[in-house]
């Protein structure tokens, strides 16, 4: 076996991605449908972009990925603090969900050590700084484990800068770092005010506000909205870049609140931290989940400071957006995360109707 099958083998199942190719160099219809589904922009980080990433796969290969690098904790803060890098964790996670790896790949690239120095790092995390170690920029080192890992679409930071997210509370006082600002209920139990990103001038990769320029749907979220989905907004450049451009925007509410961030948030709550956040219609659609999550799942969330937010139809369409409801919840492990088909297949419906209408 040549060592090109073996990496293939191991690392990818498609030969050739994005160019509409089998193996053996005949046309895949399959990848010819993909690449002529809507361009999508989904802007976020953490385990809810993920998650949709791997949905919207299925349905287009036009996907850019932006994700913030504000992450300053676990194995992403220890690499950021040792190697100077920018936080690979929530990169990672939108690789390997665009991927098209075997599946023994993808257990090795999330498999976390046990013991040691390295006890709570990602293999994953480990192997992208190293392909940053080789390579002449970060975005590079994204590219090139996109590559070996056959990723659909492609993933981009936010911004190269080494930023430092920061929320003030609503009694005065600052909590810094993304880390801190999601557990921050431990220590000060008052709610967020604001978030703000330090510097506050920092620059958009550029490759982010073309993609932004010339997307058809820009998705924000689902995801920790203070944490995962401001910080991109923060970056100088993005608002304007989302504003101008004449993708339909939609945002993904989350099925559940979060503790320290959103307790008690309805649907139009989150929307307006949005809008106070960037600008007045940044939003055209909102997809919410308005599925009945069990009584003892919802007991647990509870406990922990969490509900199911409350869709509040009537505040969010007086708002000017429109609401798309449906049952986009999964129940895994006791816990509740957004169903990736389903979501994904909502956000291609609601894409491809928009295209339609501009198309009168």
């Amino acid at each position: 076996m040549m060592l090109g099958e073996t990496t293939g083998s191991i690392f990818g199942k498609r030969a050739r991605q994005g160019d509409g190719l089998r193996g053996d160099g005949r046309n895949d219809p399959r990848q010819e449908q993909l690449m002529k589904g809507p361009k999508v922009v989904a802007i976020g980080g953490g385990t809810g972009l993920s998650t949709m990433l791997r949905g919207l796969k299925a349905f287009t290969s036009n996907i850019t990925a932006v994700v913030t690098v504000a992450d300053d904790g676990g194995g992403s803060g220890v690499l950021r603090q040792e190697l100077g890098m920018l936080p690979p964790g929530d990169i990672r996670n939108c690789i390997l969900a665009l991927a098209d790896t075997e599946p023994l790949m993808e257990q090795l690239l999330q498999y976390r050590f046990k013991e040691g120095n390295l006890k709570g790092q990602s293999f994953g995390n480990l192997f992208l700084a190293a392909m940053d170690g080789i390579s002449s920029s970060f975005v590079e080192a994204v590219k090139r484990m996109s590559d070996v890992l056959a990723v659909t679409g492609r993933v981009l930071p936010v911004t190269l800068e080494n930023v430092t997210l920061c929320a003030e509370l609503e009694d005065g006082s600052i909590v810094c770092g993304e880390s801190r600002i999601g557990q921050h209920r431990n220590f000060n139990k008052c709610r967020i005010k604001r978030v703000y990103m330090e510097p506050a001038d920092a620059e958009p990769l550029e490759d982010v506000i073309d993609a932004l320029d010339q997307a058809d749907v820009i998705v924000l979220g689902p995801g920790s909205l203070y944490t995962s989905i401001l910080p991109n907004l923060l970056v100088r450049g993005i608002c304007q870049a989302i504003q101008r451009s004449n993708a339909l925007k939609i945002y993904v509410c989350n099925v559940m609140t979060q503790p320290s961030e959103t307790e008690d948030y309805s649907v139009s709550d989150h929307i307006r931290a949005l809008e106070d956040h960037s600008c007045k219609g940044i939003i055209d659609l909102c997809i919410v989940n308005n599925s009945v999550i069990p009584d003892d799942i919802r007991e647990k969330y509870q406990n922990d400071g969490a509900d199911q937010v409350v869709i509040d139809r009537e505040t969010v369409e007086n708002a000017g957006i429109r609401i798309i409801e449906g049952d986009y919840a999964s129940l895994r492990n006791n816990l509740v995360r957004h169903d990736p088909h389903k979501l994904a297949e909502a956000v291609i419906k609601a894409a491809i109707e928009d295209m339609a209408i501009k198309r009168r």
